[in-house]
This record gives C-alpha cells, structure tokens and sequence, in this order.
C-alpha cells in the first residue's frame, strides 16, 4: 500500500465541536486523580488514563494545566489514580466539580488513606495506584504526565464489581458477567470478539 505524505500545514483545522463530538464515541474508564499533601490536596475525574509500560509499572494521564490538580502535581512529584466502580458514581460527579465543591471539599462523603507519597488515596475504589511524577510534557493546554507506580491497591475483588465508565457524555457501567451473558444472547460470532 503506498501512503501519500499530505502537508498538515495546508490542512483545514478541525473544529473543537467535530474532535468533541468524534471523541464522545471513545468509551473511557472513569478515575480520580488525586493530588497534594495534608489539606492542601485536591482531585479530578478524568477518563485520560492509561497504562505505558508494565517494566517498570508506568503509567499515564493527560491534565489540563489550568486544572487545579496540575500545580499540586508539579509541586509535590505525586499524584493518586483511584479507579472507580459503577456504584461510586457520586465520587466521580463531585470530583467533576458537580455542586461546585473545590479542593478537599470534594473528598467530604468517601473514606481515603494516605499514600506512601502523601496523595489520598480511595478506599472501596476497583484499584487505588500511588505514582511518583518522571516527567511532564506540556503541549497545548494539557500536561500529559507520566508516572511511575510506587504502589498498588485492589481493595475491592474486581470479579462481580461493574466499573465505571464514560460514553457519550453519560456515565455506564460495564459489568463483564452481565456483558457477556448479554453478548452470548444475541449471538456474536466467536471471531467477532477476537480483533481484526
């Protein structure tokens, strides 16, 4: 296949509202970021996690610097990934800033502990990861920040727990045994689920 170089400096610019609306069909698991020390400490919802590298246990997550997690990140070297379930839907909501609560207010309603970092971390959450900063690279208005696991916690046993997700600017839960049962009943064709 022969791949034709176009010159992206002559290309129309896509509006915000198109890249919005294509992103809206990318289904995102939902976290809180947590970030900062004592009571100087806030948190984010985001669907922008991902995992880089597994040696060594790297991962990443895409901040908006004008968010007010992005200081106490760069200024600590830390931040908390709490991987939320289907039934803390209210967690996500007010770290999504839902009845304008800000910094620690928005950890009032849940229990958290204190990471080895320092960073709150989420009791009842699907997986609680504490990561030390390697680096941040600023494009555009996001950070995208890497960090390095120092630890992991699976409070909960992910089997017969739903996790939370994001998909057409609703929240859902994907259940694996309540998802695949539905799959089996409407018949989708073994080679279907193994890729392209």
């Amino acid at each position: 296949m022969n791949v034709v170089p176009r010159d992206l400096m002559t290309e129309t610019a896509v509006s915000s509202a198109d890249f919005r609306g294509a992103m809206r069909h990318l289904t995102g698991g939902v976290s809180v970021i947590t970030a900062g020390r004592g009571k100087d400490i806030t948190g984010m919802t985001v669907t922008s996690v991902t995992s880089l590298s597994v040696d060594p246990p790297t991962l990443l997550v895409s901040i908006n610097r004008d968010a007010s997690s992005f200081p106490l990140i760069r200024r600590y070297g830390a931040f908390g990934v709490n991987i939320l379930a289907a039934d803390q839907l209210d967690v996500a909501e007010r770290f999504a800033g839902k009845g304008g609560l800000k910094g620690a207010d928005r950890f009032a309603g849940s229990q958290w502990v204190t990471a080895v970092s320092g960073v709150p971390l989420l009791v009842g959450a699907l997986s609680a990861v504490d990561c030390e900063v390697e680096e941040i690279v600023e494009r555009h208005s996001h950070g995208i920040v890497i960090g390095r696991v120092s630890s992991v916690s699976s409070v909960r046993n992910s089997t017969g727990n739903a996790a939370l997700a994001y998909w057409h600017g609703q929240y859902v839960a994907v259940d694996q045994d309540e998802d695949a049962a539905r799959l089996a009943e409407v018949g989708v064709p073994a080679r279907g689920l193994r890729g392209v």
